[in-house]
């Protein structure tokens, strides 16, 4: 059997486990989703929305991308932002990074010319890394440094959040989403929020919209 062969396989075994569970549960998921969380995170594997908070289909909408960011002129993200935030009008908007990001990892030194169109991805994190720079450089070991860029990275990409006219109109109207930065731990699976930000957020007047 292969491996593809093994995934379509499993996804029989866990469609036939959750009928047998609830057999109402595909037809209810069918007609609508009204999920409040709209969750954006890093692309790793080892790091499934769902399966790190032990949740059902229909209560995350995701958003995956290489270091979990929030860059402004990314039509994919703003997309499936604006459909969260005005559509399904979700409650909470999560930023969720890792320690141990490959995608901070590699920001934190030379570019590589093997991945040009990476490197221009990755440019977004050294741009936080720059800003940093001192901080992080007084950091004993390459973990710890690789650590506390994945951190600052997140509280980054919430403000980059918070400085979108989608965010700050809903603010505005419904006095919601509330945005949040967390870190996911992969040796120990504990997940720690950093940032918070609501409606009544201090912005920078350089970054408001004036609605």
């Amino acid at each position: 059997m292969t491996n593809i062969e093994r995934l379509l396989l499993e996804n029989k075994a866990w469609a036939q486990e959750k009928l047998q569970q609830d057999p109402a549960f595909f037809q209810r998921l069918s007609r609508v989703q009204t999920p409040e969380f709209l969750w954006i995170g890093c692309s790793d594997s080892r790091v499934a929305a769902d399966r790190i908070t032990a949740s059902d289909p229909g209560t995350l909408f995701v958003h995956r991308n290489i270091a979990n960011l929030v860059v402004t002129s990314d039509i994919n993200m703003l997309s499936v932002l604006q459909y969260a935030v005005d559509v399904l009008q979700v409650k909470h908007v999560i930023v969720c990074g890792h320690y141990g990001c490959g995608g901070i990892t590699a920001a934190l030194n030379k570019q590589q010319p093997d991945i040009m169109i990476a490197n221009k991805w990755l440019k977004h994190i050294k741009d936080t890394y720059r800003l940093h720079r001192i901080e992080i450089a007084q950091l004993p070991t390459q973990e710890e440094r690789v650590n506390r860029l994945v951190e600052l990275n997140v509280i980054e990409q919430v403000q980059n959040l918070a400085h979108t006219s989608i965010v700050q109109k809903a603010w505005k109207t419904r006095n919601g989403p509330r945005l949040h930065g967390w870190v996911y731990g992969l040796n120990d699976g504990i997940i720690k929020e950093l940032a918070t930000l609501d409606a009544d957020a201090d912005l920078d007047p350089l970054y408001q919209y004036d609605f």
